[in-house]
């Protein structure tokens, strides 16, 4: 393909990312991921159709959670990050659930043992405050990005490996749950693979996720991106190696 094919690409890329929804890039078939060998909703109902309350941290813009139905009469969301807080209520407000906004996972604003269920998706808590706010016998559910999720993306790009996060796995999570007073019912791990079929999906994601490349710009890593998008070309996609892992524990 021409240089024009690539810079056309990389113009995609600055399609507006909201709430966490990479639909953009998912539905139409130009990223994909490996199936993971549980599943988080499975996991999730399992306990949500006897619970009371339950807590969904980390909601994004409330897509997941609007899909629950139906939910415990009283059911709360927390977001940390500021631009889906507009988005996660005014999807989520109409179903009668009121979202909190949260900047320290250490302080969230719920008495204690409000909730007899708490969901985490990819997103950060503190195993004491989930502590706190759960009942006994309160169900803590949690999937995490793993600490290694796509660093060959950094590593293609020449980007730094060491973003801090390298130590965040599953054996390093159930000893702070643990330690907060958690007793562990089921844990898992895996390393699914995620396909990339244009570089310009790789924008995308990348922008999505701050976190994996700090300052990431295409201006900055253009000459990277050509030779990533050249790979392409001949194999068809660029093939990098995701981390998962889900702990089930109760408080007792």
């Amino acid at each position: 393909m021409t240089e024009g094919y690539f810079q056309f690409l990389l113009k995609q890329a600055d399609t507006p990312f909201k709430g966490w929804d990479f639909s953009y890039i998912s539905d139409t078939g130009r990223m994909a991921t490996e199936p993971i060998p549980w599943s988080y909703t499975n996991w999730v109902i399992q306990e949500l159709f006897h619970s009371e309350s339950l807590l969904d941290m980390g909601t994004g813009g409330g897509e997941y959670l609007s899909k629950l139905l139906p939910l415990p009469n009283f059911t709360a969301a927390t977001e940390g990050y500021k631009p889906n807080i507009q988005i996660a209520r005014k999807r989520l407000n109409p179903l009668g659930i009121e979202v909190y906004e949260v900047e320290d996972d250490s302080k969230l604003p719920f008495k204690a043992a409000q909730f007899d269920l708490v969901i985490n998706r990819h997103e950060s808590y503190s195993p004491a405050e989930v502590n706190r706010i759960l009942q006994n016998e309160g169900i803590f559910i949690t999937q995490q990005v793993g600490g290694t999720d796509n660093v060959q993306l950094n590593e293609l790009l020449g980007a730094p490996m060491d973003f801090g996060y390298a130590e965040w796995k599953l054996a390093k999570a159930v000893e702070d749950i643990k330690a907060a007073g958690f007793t562990i019912l089921e844990s898992e791990e895996a390393y699914p693979l995620t396909r990339f079929y244009d570089v310009g999906a790789i924008c995308y994601y990348l922008k999505a996720i701050p976190w994996q490349i700090d300052n990431f710009s295409i201006e900055t890593y253009e000459s990277q991106l050509y030779k990533i998008h050249k790979i392409i070309e001949e194999n068809g996609y660029i093939e990098v190696k995701s981390h998962r892992f889900i702990i089930k524990a109760v408080k007792k």
